[in-house]
């Protein structure tokens, strides 16, 4: 894989921000010419602290996906496109639908007609998530489940990865997509729940305060992100991945309390409280949630090298050192 992206013009969408930054400091690793797009919207994570040490190795365009022109400008002639940009919160897409329609779904069309226009030979991947399952029929959650997601932002990532398969399959624009799950790690959001809630907990670790956690019994799964660039760079260098949807996962399922008790565990302290979950979040929430990831893992040779015990105890180590930066 090294060698695939070795003097390779690469572009990010999304590219100050948390998953983004982590994979442009990988592709400089690996030799490729890195170009980020990043609004730096404030409500959507991106970040210049994020490519602290990176900002002579990259070319920064501060851009929105939703300006055709800029899109197209800034398409011409990449090799790959890791399309990564997109709102992510949930409750913000019930409370302002309109603008999760036009990042995830209305952009994400004109970024494949940019494509298919003014560059058909470029490699896509998008980042879906596991959010456009809805609540689970069973678990673990493979790729064949039934798509009923249960808010705005699943419904418009839903269509925005379903565009990317279509444009594949109809017009060769040579496209796959992940379903990422709770991703976290260095970079991540922590000043508020837009990205996920694990941010907040470790926000509130590292300040010295007690920390909530709704219902508890939940259970998820965890990528470390690490793990999920290494999934972006896989997909984005193997044929076989053209025109298809993955999972990603974790190393296991645990419980929202669970989960809380092993944070403490490996931040040597700290303490918690169980609510029950908010009248506006209880609405749309999923239930128990935790990925089969065998296909990606079959196809393409993914795995998980990051436990959740390591992971975690790298991000605290990280915001301990950082942590002012990233309020």
């Amino acid at each position: 894989m090294n060698n695939i992206f070795k003097g390779r013009k690469a572009l990010i969408t999304g590219g100050l921000g948390f998953i983004g930054s982590n994979l442009a400091r990988r592709l400089v690793e690996l030799g490729s010419e890195v170009s980020l797009i990043d609004s730096l919207i404030p409500e959507y994570g991106g970040n210049l602290l994020n490519i602290a040490g990176l900002k002579d190795k990259v070319q920064v365009n501060i851009s929105d996906v939703r300006d055709p022109h800029s899109m197209r400008y800034l398409l011409n002639g990449q090799n790959y496109l890791f399309n990564l940009a997109g709102q992510t919160s949930h409750l913000d897409s019930m409370k302002d639908p309109e603008t999760d329609l036009e990042i995830n779904c209305r952009s994400q069309l004109a970024i494949l007609e940019a494509c298919r226009k003014y560059n058909p030979e470029i490699e896509i991947v998008f980042a879906s998530t596991r959010q456009i399952y809805g609540k689970p029929d069973y678990l673990p959650v493979d790729e064949k489940h039934p798509l009923r997601p249960v808010d705005v932002n699943g419904i418009n990532k839903m269509a925005g990865e379903w565009y990317h398969i279509l444009y594949n399959n109809v017009y060769n624009i040579r496209s796959c997509a992940l379903r990422l799950t709770n991703t976290y790690g260095p970079h991540m959001r922590i000043k508020d729940t837009r990205q996920t809630f694990l941010g907040i907990w470790i926000r509130c670790l590292v300040e010295g305060k007690p920390f909530e956690v709704w219902d508890g019994e939940q259970l998820r799964d965890f990528t470390y992100v690490d793990d999920a660039v290494d999934a972006l760079l896989l997909a984005a260098s193997s044929p076989e991945a053209k025109g298809k949807v993955f999972n990603l996962g974790g190393d296991c399922a645990i419980s929202l309390k669970a989960l809380a008790d092993l944070l403490i565990k490996v931040n040597g302290g700290g303490e918690y409280s169980v609510r029950s979950f908010p009248a506006e979040r209880r609405r749309i929430d999923i239930g128990d949630y935790y990925a089969d990831y065998s296909l990606i893992h079959s196809v393409l040779g993914w795995q998980v090298k990051v436990p959740l015990h390591e992971g975690l105890a790298n991000t605290l180590s990280f915001y301990r050192q950082h942590l002012m930066q990233y309020l």
